[in-house]
């Protein structure tokens, strides 16, 4: 059976399922561009504290209510998608649990719905998109949000543009440069993807590719840039692989190679790392909060302190009050995705986490070699992991990223062969 494409060319011929619909789509498109939080600097200010602020948690609901729709549009294959993720079942399982011990049991429960939330909005994704209009709708939404930055920088200057802390450098819709940055680092690779994955569409994300190069150039970040490069080299790993055979065998021996002298670079050369990075051995306080963090950890480190309670607890006597303590200033989180899930859910939690991502990147290398859609999955995955190491992404409420990597965990789960069987 072949499909009439639509409006925005999403269709080709499926012998089981047509294309999303455009409501589908919009409701998509709008969920994710609330994920993005681009509407908090712009709406509310420099003072907006979601963590503090009603007005702010309730502006999340409509997208868990657009997920819930996009449920509602296929909830057989929402399971489907489901069963394949048990260690994420269990994540959020041990996230539920620690609301039990958490210091902050009010804390623990309101966040802990929004990260199931969070989480159920990417798995919704998963089971209603294939790799291509998975690819084409993070396209859109990154163009919007490249076109906003874009906008609300040259217009409004001082709302776009930083001028105390880092003075000229661009922060676009977000807080400050670096949320700018290290999104657009993201958005560069899955537009990327979203090129070779829509050839009808190529010429119109490449050039937003090069705007959000531009974009993440402004802001000055240099672990953005970073990021950005690394992310741009697994793209191009894995078109190459994905060539043929030969290419395949070329490219795996070079990557194997390239990622050795990387790790013997940061392993025997790391002053130089910092310098190119910008930053000093302590990674600009984060090793003091790691140490600060483990000695936490070892006070109760099978349990945690509960989900998300530990750095908004004002009582003085909490493990942040030690926190503070010792590293001398009030950090916002671990700046660790991994002592993150350690000090929050405890060590079980640390490992539902680790094993969800080692099945994620699992599914990812086998993907290189095999799914096209790695084009999309293994590049962000990438970037993912190195940002993971010095920032606390992973597993977190009403995060943008965190719904982009669970519903590319969840699809790697669930091919697109999966998806068309009924």
């Amino acid at each position: 059976m072949t499909y009439a494409p639509t409006s925005l060319g999403w269709s080709t011929d499926r012998p089981h399922a047509a294309a999303p619909s455009l409501l589908t789509l919009a409701a998509a498109i709008v969920m994710l561009l609330i994920f993005s939080a681009g509407w908090q600097l712009p709406l509310f200010g420099e003072k907006a504290d979601e963590s503090a602020s009603g007005l702010l948690r309730v502006a999340f609901l409509p997208a868990y209510g657009l997920a819930f729709l996009l449920i509602m549009g296929g909830p057989w294959n929402m399971i489907r998608v489901s069963v394949r993720q048990p260690f994420l079942i269990i994540l959020m399982g041990v996230v539920a649990a620690s609301i039990y011990w958490s210091i902050q049991p009010d804390v623990s429960i309101r966040r802990g719905f929004a990260v199931g939330c969070t989480t159920l909005s990417g798995l919704a994704l998963a089971s209603r998109f294939r790799w291509a209009e998975l690819a084409r709708l993070y396209g859109i939404v990154f163009c919007l949000l490249i076109v906003a930055s874009y906008a609300v920088s040259l217009a409004m200057p001082s709302i776009g543009v930083m001028t105390e802390l880092f003075p000229g450098a661009w922060r676009g819709l977000w807080m400050e440069k670096n949320s700018l940055g290290g999104l657009m680092a993201f958005g560069a690779c899955l537009l990327g993807a979203a090129a070779l994955l829509n050839p009808d569409r190529a010429k119109v994300f490449v050039v937003f590719v090069g705007l959000a190069v531009g974009l993440v150039l402004l802001s000055q970040s240099k672990t953005a840039l970073a990021s950005l490069l690394l992310g741009m080299t697994a793209l191009g790993f894995v078109w190459v692989v994905q060539r043929g055979p030969a290419f395949g065998a070329a490219a795996t021996w070079a990557g194997v190679t390239g990622a050795l002298l990387l790790v013997m670079f940061v392993l025997l050369a790391s002053d130089m790392l910092f310098a190119i990075l910008g930053k000093d051995a302590t990674l600009t306080g984060r090793t003091e909060i790691w140490t600060a963090a483990m000695r936490q950890i070892e006070q109760r480190p099978w349990q945690g302190y509960g989900y998300a309670a530990v750095w908004g607890d004002k009582s003085g006597w909490g493990p942040l009050a030690w926190i503070v303590n010792d590293a001398k200033f009030v950090p916002q989180h671990a700046h660790n995705s991994w002592l993150e899930q350690w000090i929050g859910i405890g060590l079980f939690g640390l490992i539902a986490w680790g094993l969800f991502y080692l099945q994620t990147m699992s599914l990812a290398l086998v993907a290189v070699y095999r799914e096209r859609g790695a084009m999309l999955a293994f590049p962000f995955l990438v970037v993912f992991t190195l940002v993971s190491l010095t920032e606390s992404i992973a597993v977190v409420y009403n995060d943008f990223r965190w719904v982009l990597f669970v519903s590319l965990a969840a699809k790697l789960a669930f091919s697109d062969r999966a998806h068309d069987e009924v």
